[in-house]
């Protein structure tokens, strides 16, 4: 398990892109056949990754932890972002085709991962976060969710945003989860940006072309910095920095949140003429 501390706004002022990279980005997270994990100080976050192939992956717990087991006092959010694969749950098993999400409650002892098939194996993306209450184990499928349109062609940023794990959704003690697919010749996953105090973010980009990059905005809106992010990395989100990005290319990526509330709305607008 990867451990990661994360800097404050004034620390932040001070790094150089390799300082950067190396504290707000997790690169090389897929890896096949291996089941990966950062542990990032902010919130607690453990941010990971599944990806079997002719073996089963088993979620075991992790010295970091302290627990016997890894779900003994945390919550797990799972999306699938490659083929067809199954999570087993306590011996029950959930399906989870490409864009399928699935939630998983504190207190699930066996948790483990496969694929469909091996030379296509399920690419799942894990995020989990302490919880202090339980909430049943449900998976929605991506043709269930009901996507909310945003954005227009003239702002280069038309996209859907599907919200799977969240108050009015899939119930969970403090995870907050979901993906944003950005329609054909769209760039921006959110202009103007915002920030969120009483929550962390974690940005997951997938679905990018290899050929091109997306440039995440970060920082205080009066300082901003970037990150040159290609498919299947992560930035790390405080709650001081904006989160913003512009691929050269439409994309998807998932968002999760964890902290002091749920409220998908809860953010501090900013308008574009106050970025510098």
């Amino acid at each position: 398990m990867r451990l990661y501390q994360m800097a404050d706004a004034v620390r932040y002022e001070l790094m150089n892109t390799e300082d950067l990279r190396d504290t707000f980005l997790l690169e090389d997270l897929f890896q096949s056949g291996e089941i990966e994990f950062a542990y990032v100080d902010l919130d607690r976050t453990v941010i990971g990754s599944a990806v079997p192939t002719k073996n089963v992956l088993k979620l075991e717990t992790e010295p970091e932890l302290r627990a016997d087991y890894f779900l003994e006092r945390r919550e797990l959010g799972v999306l699938n972002v490659g083929g067809a694969g199954s999570v087993t749950v306590d011996g029950k098993s959930f399906e989870l085709d490409k864009l399928d999400c699935l939630y998983v409650g504190r207190g699930s002892k066996e948790v483990s991962f496969s694929s469909k098939d091996a030379a296509k194996p399920a690419n799942f993306y894990l995020l989990s976060y302490p919880a202090h209450a339980e909430y049943p184990t449900a998976m929605v499928k991506f043709a269930d969710l009901k996507g909310l349109e945003l954005g227009s062609v003239e702002t280069c940023n038309k996209r859907t945003i599907y919200k799977a794990i969240y108050k009015e959704g899939i119930k969970s003690c403090q995870l907050v989860m979901g993906f944003t697919l950005l329609a054909n010749g769209s760039n921006w996953n959110t202009m103007p940006a915002h920030t969120h105090m009483r929550r962390s973010e974690v940005y997951f980009y997938f679905d990018v072309d290899p050929a091109h990059r997306v440039f995440h905005l970060m920082g205080p809106a009066d300082a901003t910095s970037h990150l040159v992010v290609a498919d299947k990395e992560v930035v790390i989100s405080p709650g001081w920095s904006i989160h913003a990005g512009v691929g050269t290319k439409n994309y998807g990526f998932c968002w999760g949140m964890g902290g002091e509330n749920q409220a998908y709305d809860d953010m501090d607008a900013l308008t574009i003429a106050e970025l510098k």
